[in-house]
């Protein structure tokens, strides 16, 4: 990994979630909505404006689930690729202690990244069909609040000092 392909792979996402975004906008912005009306989210998700939408809104679910697709979905294709191949490189180190070492890596990684996907396409495709708006804002907390406040926890406690010093506060408390 050099500077130069860090920066275009920085570009790349960039300008993907500004494409993503924009389509949002473009597909809400045609809809008639209702005056005065409290949006029952703690932010403007498109599914929940769609609700508030007067129009008939098929369309824009379509192309709601389309746009998951794609920006969703070959993400998590190329994570998984990239997973299939971390494996079998991990299953080829000789030593026990290595393949320890590197599985209990991924899958710390693997646990946050199950977490934000599961809990963003569940929210992002079922919310368009939900009549839960609690339950579709609980999620929505789930991958926008505590997945990037558990990832320092996750990839810390791996280091030995912190497991301690997490073991005594949790033995004082006790």
């Amino acid at each position: 990994m050099n500077p130069r392909l860090c920066s275009f792979l920085v570009l790349v996402s960039f300008l993907k979630k500004n494409l993503d975004s924009q389509l949002h906008c473009l597909m809400i912005s045609q809809l008639t909505k209702k005056k005065n009306v409290e949006v029952p989210h703690f932010f403007c998700d498109p599914p929940q404006l769609l609700k508030l939408a007067c129009d008939n809104t098929s369309t824009n679910k379509i192309l709601i689930y389309f746009i998951a697709a794609v920006f969703g979905g070959i993400p998590v294709s190329g994570i998984l690729f990239s997973y299939t191949r971390i494996i079998s490189s991990i299953l080829r180190v000789p030593s026990t202690c290595g393949k320890y070492k590197a599985f209990s890596t991924c899958g710390s990684h693997l646990s946050v990244l199950c977490l934000f996907y599961g809990t963003g396409f569940g929210v992002y495709l079922s919310s368009a069909v939900s009549l839960s708006p609690k339950n579709d804002a609980g999620a929505s907390v789930v991958y926008t609040v505590v997945t990037p406040m558990l990832n320092p926890f996750i990839y810390s406690l791996r280091n030995r000092d912190i497991k301690r010093a997490m073991q005594r506060l949790l033995s004082k408390t006790i």
